[in-house]
């Protein structure tokens, strides 16, 4: 299905991880789009509040599982939360160069 609305489509990707051979991989939707978010942000990284979308962390899964490295750092936000989980913590995810 095409729709010129929609910039979300498949596109290849070369993909370069740190001790990895290049590979290439068609990422579409969703995933496509937190790509680029990730390219973009280079070393400084994204947290999901600044780039909103339900199933941001599916999206993050999903592109690790086909090959791409993408480190995520919890950091705690000094907020009245804090556990061991992801509540009272930023998550940054940042695309290895």
């Amino acid at each position: 299905m095409t729709n010129s609305n929609y910039p979300w489509g498949s596109a290849a990707f070369a993909v370069t991880n740190p001790d990895r051979a290049k590979f290439f991989a068609t990422i579409s939707g969703r995933e496509r789009w937190v790509l680029k978010c990730l390219a973009a942000a280079g070393e400084t990284g994204c947290i999901p509040l600044k780039h909103p979308r339900p199933r941001w962390a599916a999206y993050v899964h999903d592109l690790c599982r086909k090959g791409s490295v993408i480190e995520t750092v919890k950091e705690r936000d000094g907020g009245p939360v804090r556990g061991a989980d992801t509540q009272g913590a930023s998550q940054t995810q940042r695309r290895q160069p």
